[in-house]
């Protein structure tokens, strides 16, 4: 009986298996995307509601920008390839939050934030695009999702999400937030770095693609690393150091540069 249990058990990973475009990494896909919206929703407009946003401003105005310079070219590469049903699950959102965290993030379907803090980091439309590729490489990789499914089995033995919201609410929302990255993922740091990484590789593309120049990316983060003095920026807390980090970029430099077409 056990060994027919791990064969089940097997088979049913297995068939809930995806793959992440451009890297070709396969991800375990137990929660759909669509099971998480009603979440994210819930959560982005909290967020929202929590800090003043000032999307109105010069900076949020360029936040707004590259998001949909980015969000359009990637859109435009993955219909090209094949991935219409995922493009379709996008339902892009940018803002900038009045905030001193040198932080950014997003959500699955394309719900994302980026913190006043973290603009002068940036310092132009280039940085913003480094970051902006990197958050909208976590929302094509469906990273929350795979986090999701990974954090439901793991803490609850479940992988049917309205299961586990009716049996156990509150670990749910906590799963749910460190999938996101908006919860401690101190459970979750092996999955984040990989991701972090991964991130990277298809953010430094992804800018390409939108005619952003993928060789400041590095310069982007020598900047990030040193901007929290002793302590890292959260943006970098749950992350791959600083070193590793940009030379896993420069050695995808060729690839990204394949994909750039100056605008």
């Amino acid at each position: 009986m056990k060994k027919i249990i791990i064969l089940l058990l097997t088979g049913l990973v297995v068939y809930s298996c995806a793959k992440v475009p451009l890297t070709g990494r396969n991800q375990l896909a137990m929660v759909e995307n669509a099971e998480i919206m009603p979440l994210v929703e819930e959560q982005y407009a909290q967020a929202l509601k929590e800090n003043k946003v000032v999307t109105n401003t010069a900076d949020g105005q360029s936040v707004v920008r590259v998001g949909k310079r980015i969000s359009a070219a990637v859109e435009a590469f993955l219909i090209q390839e094949g991935y219409q049903e995922l493009v379709e699950t996008f339902e892009w959102e940018f803002n900038l939050l009045e905030s001193d965290q040198v932080n950014a993030w997003c959500m699955p379907g394309g719900l994302v934030a980026f913190y006043t803090g973290i603009m002068p980091v940036t310092q132009n439309e280039t940085g913003i695009a480094v970051v902006m590729g990197h958050e909208v490489a976590h929302a094509v990789a469906s990273h929350a999702r795979e986090r999701m499914s990974n954090g439901l089995i793991a803490n609850m033995g479940l992988s049917v999400l309205s299961t586990a919201m009716g049996q156990n609410p509150s670990m749910t929302q906590q799963i749910f937030l460190q999938s996101v990255g908006m919860g401690s993922q101190l459970g979750m740091l092996s999955f984040s770095r990989k991701h972090e990484l991964e991130a990277d590789e298809l953010g430094l593309i992804f800018m390409a693609m939108a005619g952003y120049d993928p060789r400041e990316a590095p310069t982007f983060w020598e900047r990030m690393s040193s901007a929290g003095g002793e302590a890292p920026p959260e943006f970098l807390s749950t992350h791959p150091g600083p070193d590793r980090r940009i030379e896993r970029l420069n050695a995808n430099m060729d690839k990204a540069l394949k994909y750039y077409n100056p605008q």
